[in-house]
């Protein structure tokens, strides 16, 4: 017998009357600041932050999820699952079409999985446990595992699993295709225009497929890069939305304390955004575990948690966020310690060799990071060299495996299995790519825990495992673990219904209105 998963009433009225118990008022425009300026728009092969904020609304998933990380219907209506746990069938909606007026149908999805496991670090990792994909009929798909998969009803949000459009893109190039930048998706707002370092503009689909939906004419991103400007326009009624990481943090009890202002620290359950520094374990000082160790000694995070980021933050112990499951603080420890950091750079022979030091170029807090980090590493005697860089030129570098130390933050993703493993395990050493192993630890017994840890039953089985990975991980730094952000969402209250599913305003204008 099938297990039918629907959606029930209660989750019908969480997302369409729970934030709001007044009728949705239609029309309107909304400014949103935008930061930093997205590298690209096709979320299929970019998944910084600034990207999945626009393009989750331009593109759809089969599923969303509700802040308790329940699945909910996307482009998939309903679904089932076999007793085995093994066959997972997708009815898709009916009637659903692209921006274009072409139909959405079964074989988008088809086309989708191959694409991304050639274009998307984490979903190239999810999509591993599949034994088959299959289209019986134009809305229909079967998924069909190798094994039992917990975790794999979570692969399915918009920047995890983006349908793309099997008609715009078979037989291209990826990442020459002319869409990537004026992109079509099915969602409830179509590409209209991007002027570069002014905005992008986003407008109603006239043809969207939840009726009366979206309930707002148009969406201005708007990317201004001067910090104060960006607090000085919210101010002023300009902007209308400040997402989570688009103000300085320094800013934000003063803007959260205005009249009429409202802010939220939902819509982030999905992410748990982990801030780490990328080391480069390919060659180099950083190559040496003692020296990867040292660093860890040698930066003091809890003044970056409580000066830098004024308290919205908690200190890393390690690969996973304390938000997600199967987290463990039972791993070594790295308090702020300068003198064991000295003590293994001499141990570790170190000569003063130059170190490349790569902040994250989105905006005012990420570079006083970088500095404080900078000055902690050169008081332990490290040679550091900070190299500036624009969003683009951060990820061909990473990408490209060409740097020592890099400034980073990834998400999580609710499961070890899907956030967390990617950034370890060897099979996601893959040159070009920015969000995967990267760094280029390679473990076998770390990818063999982690090939157990996926599809180990029960839960506690899995947690055994996970506490094994992590201890191993902390002990071997692959990558300095810093912070666990914190993001406030800051809107002017007459802005309604913007945060209703655990990715925020990431798909969430599709059911936001102005009370005007």
């Amino acid at each position: 017998m099938l297990k039918k998963i629907v959606m029930s009433i209660a989750l019908a009225c969480f997302l369409g009357t729970a934030a709001s118990a007044q009728e949705p008022k239609t029309g309107g425009t909304i400014n949103v600041v935008i930061q930093p300026e997205p590298p690209g728009l096709n979320v299929a092969m970019l998944q910084n932050g600034p990207t999945q904020m626009v393009s989750g609304n331009i593109f759809e998933g089969l599923l969303r999820y509700s802040p308790k990380l329940e699945p909910l219907p996307g482009l998939a209506e309903s679904w089932t699952v076999s007793d085995d746990a093994k066959v997972y069938t997708f009815k898709l909606k009916p009637g659903v079409t692209w921006h274009d007026g072409k139909p959405f149908t079964s074989a988008d999805v088809l086309f989708t999985v191959d694409m991304l496991k050639q274009t998307h670090a984490r979903a190239r990792g999810n999509l591993a446990q599949i034994d088959k994909v299959e289209a019986p009929d134009d809305l229909t798909v079967v998924f069909t595992l190798k094994q039992p998969f917990g975790p794999f009803i979570n692969i399915f949000e918009v920047g995890s699993f983006p349908i793309m459009p099997k008609h715009l893109y078979e037989g291209t190039d990826y990442k020459t295709n002319p869409y990537n930048n004026a992109p079509i998706g099915t969602g409830p707002f179509m590409f209209k225009e991007w002027q570069k370092g002014s905005f992008i503009h986003l407008v109603k689909n006239p043809s969207y497929h939840e009726k009366g939906k979206p309930y707002i004419d148009d969406i201005y991103w708007q990317v201004i890069p001067d910090a104060a400007a960006r607090s000085a326009a919210f101010e002023t009624g300009k902007i209308d939305v400040l997402p989570g990481g688009s103000v300085e943090n320094f800013d934000v009890p003063r803007l959260s304390k205005l009249k009429d202002v409202c802010v939220t620290g939902d819509g982030w359950e999905f992410f748990s955004p982990l801030a780490w520094l990328w080391l480069n374990n390919r060659s180099g000082p950083t190559a040496n575990k003692k020296i990867r160790q040292a660093i860890m000694y040698a930066i003091d995070r809890d003044f970056a948690k409580d000066v830098i980021w004024n308290g919205l933050g908690k200190v890393a112990t390690g690969p996973s966020s304390s938000a997600i499951k199967f987290y463990t603080d039972d791993v070594p420890k790295y308090p702020y310690d300068p003198a064991k950091a000295k003590a293994l750079l001499k141990e570790a022979g170190y000569n003063g060799e130059k170190i490349r030091l790569m902040p994250l170029p989105y905006g005012e807090t990420w570079q006083r990071w970088g500095e404080a980090v900078k000055q902690n590493l050169q008081d332990v005697g490290l040679n550091i060299e900070t190299v500036a860089t624009d969003v683009p030129g951060s990820n061909q570098k990473i990408g490209d495996w060409d740097y020592d130390l890099a400034f980073s933050y990834l998400y999580q993703y609710g499961d070890p299995a899907l956030g967390v493993a990617r950034n370890y395990i060897s099979s996601q050493i893959a040159k070009g790519q920015v969000f995967n192993n990267v760094e280029g630890y390679s473990n076998p017994e770390i990818d063999q825990l982690f090939a157990e840890g996926a599809v180990a039953t029960p839960d506690s089985k899995r947690k055994e495992i996970y506490d094994k990975i992590q201890k191993i991980l902390v002990d071997d730094v692959p990558i300095a673990w810093l912070l666990e952000l914190q993001f406030p969402t800051i809107t002017h209250c007459k802005i309604k219904n913007l945060v209703t599913t655990a990715i925020g305003v990431n798909d969430g204008f599709r059911d936001a209105w102005i009370d005007k």
